[in-house]
């Protein structure tokens, strides 16, 4: 897409200084009724149900217009779980001694993803942070990871959050200017794909695993291209997920197990993704 074409010369009021123009009006019933307020500066209006189309219109079209302006191209996606922790940091969603044990165990994952994302980030450098740039869910855990990764290397790095219950503010080391905030969890998902060129899951839970399957599903249909698709975790996979009985049992095909690649190390993933590309391995 290309950039917003910014004209200089503009005959016409603008719709900000309207808005402002707006707020000087003497104060009557009438400026006072929601019916006076100009439609695009009605809170109101905007989030009424009869408005979501425009909504998801709108959701879609923020991030887009400011990835564009800023030249990304193309990202690597890491979806993982919000609950890994960093090794020897907290296990603060644990419940139990069992799932203590597990998360600490799965801290291992926090380093691998944040090294495979200095790994993506040191080759989207000689592009000029315009390809391969990580994108994460702008959460803790895995997602925050990734975004350090990025940041350990002064790359840039884009977050693409969703207003939860318990995940309010993004993780520190999303790249500011790439922050982005969603209502829709469809919207958001689209964003995550629309530029990928490489996807990588690490452990995680209901929301990195609708994240992976929507992914496979989209790639399975020939919706989306096939790239190269990392599952980290070779045992972790293996044992919350069979994929290999889903294809002796005949409902996907037995092919479908090639479309993803399970990998322990940053570097064993990486090395499916430059062998994919033709990359340099140096680069990385």
């Amino acid at each position: 897409m290309r950039k917003p074409h910014h004209i200089k010369y503009k005959p016409l009021v603008r719709s900000n200084e309207d808005v402002e123009q707006s707020h000087k009006v003497p104060d009557t019933p009438q400026t006072r009724a929601p019916a006076y307020r100009l439609a695009f500066d009605d809170e109101d209006f905007l989030t009424s149900e009869e408005l979501r189309p425009v909504r998801l219109q709108l959701e879609l079209l923020k991030p887009e217009l400011k990835l564009a302006e800023a030249g990304i191209m193309s990202t690597v996606v890491l979806f993982g779980g919000a609950r890994i922790p960093e090794p020897g940091g907290e296990a603060w969603a644990a419940k139990n001694e069992t799932q203590k044990k597990n998360l600490e165990a799965n801290a291992k994952f926090y380093d691998e993803a944040r090294e495979f994302a200095r790994i993506s980030s040191r080759y989207s450098e000689t592009t000029g942070y315009k390809e391969m740039v990580v994108v994460t869910g702008g959460g803790p855990g895995v997602m925050e990871a990734g975004n350090r990764g990025a940041t350990d290397v002064g790359a840039p790095s884009i977050g693409l959050n969703i207003v939860l219950p318990h995940e309010q503010a993004p993780n520190r080391y999303v790249t500011p200017e790439l922050c982005f905030n969603f209502h829709y969890f469809a919207i958001r998902k689209m964003h995550f794909l629309m530029r990928a060129k490489a996807i990588a899951v690490f452990p995680g839970g209901f929301g990195t695993m609708d994240e992976m399957f929507e992914s496979l599903t989209l790639i399975q249909t020939e919706r989306m291209d096939p790239i190269p698709f990392l599952l980290f975790g070779k045992n972790f996979w293996s044992r919350v997920i069979n994929l290999d009985e889903l294809a002796d049992q005949g409902t996907i095909s037995p092919d479908d197990i090639r479309l993803f690649h399970t990998v322990d190390t940053a570097k064993e993933g990486w090395k499916v993704i430059s062998d994919h590309y033709g990359f340099d391995d140096q680069k990385g």
